[in-house]
């Protein structure tokens, strides 16, 4: 007798891990098996059906992925992922960016793919600013109104952070980066599909998406770029995607991400008072246990699809091996295996030995309540027994 979804989800742990990725939404694969098999054409190819079918596929899914974002689908861009858009989008503006704009300021808790193209930059000249954050993970808009001058070329702040989930004020920082006259640029991966992301209410320039993150299939993502923003393309070929970013599309990709977008449109509201709904069940079951632990970012003005908490003298290894049952992680996926301490926490004043005791928690669409309980119930056990270990030392 075959197991269904459930059991093979149990069977496998329960994945509480929605901030490294989301798993394929079935509909979205559903869209994408014919440009597997028939519907096998290169989308460039202009002169015959097959060529037709691939680009109509691809012409669908960007208007999809733009309706998710209030932008037009000429202003969407298919790339490999936000990694790449994050690439492109800085190096993008500042090589196109003229003399007088050389400089570049980002928030301290960027994602690292941000970071590492910012410090790259440096290397080749360019000035770096990491603005500060308070201690919710929020961007100190005084220091950004104090770091920018006719110097600057583009401010970059992720829209919902990876690992906190703490959502940044972008149209503020839009209004005081434009008023100096820069552009602005946001990582909104981890926010687009989850919460309404409107790029022309926020002010944005540009902005990084990634499929993977909103129930679509890996290795797609796309930039927004507005319409008459002038970026330098970092890879050169054919001219697809109008000259910004050549190479072959793989329209299977698009259409799955394309598919994902919609489903997200359609599901977002409820998708929102689910996750919410699991933050708050986990945390009153926090609150009620009499354990030690803290909320790292802002309790209000974050995605509720993430929890990210710390249980002060708590070992931070031994507490994610005695959780092996599910999966859950200590920080950013792409730095699991780094083993140093998060500088998103730093940034916002963790100590140094708290942060290692961390555990970054996501719901999604597949999360249970029974899931919440069954992983509380798992914490305040593991961290009940080393403490009490401790104290019999």
């Amino acid at each position: 007798m075959a197991e269904s979804a459930q059991q093979a989800r149990r069977r496998g742990g329960i994945y509480l891990d929605f901030q490294a990725t989301t798993p394929l939404e079935p509909r979205a694969l559903a869209a994408m098996m014919p440009y597997l098999t028939e519907k096998f054409g290169n989308p460039h190819s202009a002169t015959h059906r097959f060529g037709w079918e691939g680009k109509a596929g691809v012409d669908v899914a960007r208007k999809h992925i733009a309706a998710l974002l209030n932008a037009a689908p000429e202003e969407i861009t298919f790339l490999s992922g936000a990694t790449e858009a994050n690439n492109l989008a800085l190096k993008g503006v500042l090589e196109a960016a003229p003399e007088t704009r050389r400089r570049l300021l980002i928030a301290e808790t960027e994602h690292a793919c941000v970071r590492e193209t910012a410090a790259y930059l440096a290397t080749r000249g360019y000035e770096v600013t990491l603005l500060p954050v308070d201690g919710d993970g929020l961007l100190r808009l005084d220091a950004l109104e104090a770091a920018l001058d006719e110097r600057v070329a583009l401010v970059s702040v992720m829209l919902v952070n990876n690992e906190i989930g703490v959502i940044q004020p972008l149209a503020e920082v839009a209004r005081l980066a434009h008023a100096a006259g820069a552009l602005v640029h946001s990582d909104i991966a981890q926010a687009a599909g989850k919460i309404e992301v409107d790029v022309q209410a926020l002010g944005l320039d540009l902005a990084s998406i990634s499929s993977h993150k909103l129930y679509g299939p890996k290795g797609i993502g796309a930039i927004y770029v507005r319409k008459g923003v002038r970026l330098a393309p970092q890879i050169h070929g054919g001219g697809q995607e109008a000259g910004l970013r050549s190479g072959t599309l793989a329209p299977f990709l698009c259409v799955g991400f394309g598919e994902a977008a919609k489903i997200a449109r359609e599901r977002l509201t409820d998708d929102q008072a689910h996750v919410a709904a699991l933050w708050r069940q986990a945390v009153k079951a926090l609150e009620q246990s009499g354990i030690e632990w803290r909320l790292n970012g802002s309790a209000t003005q974050r995605y509720f699809g993430n929890l990210n908490v710390s249980f002060p003298g708590i070992d931070g290894a031994r507490l994610l091996a005695d959780l092996r049952g599910f999966a859950v992680s200590s920080g950013a996926a792409c730095a699991s295996s780094v083993g140093k301490t998060s500088y998103v926490l730093e940034a916002l004043g963790v100590e140094s030995r708290v942060a290692q005791a961390t555990l970054r928690i996501g719901f999604g669409r597949t999360t249970t309540a029974d899931d919440v309980t069954e992983m509380t119930a798992a914490i305040l056990k593991a961290v009940k027994a080393q403490r009490e270990a401790s104290w019999r030392q």
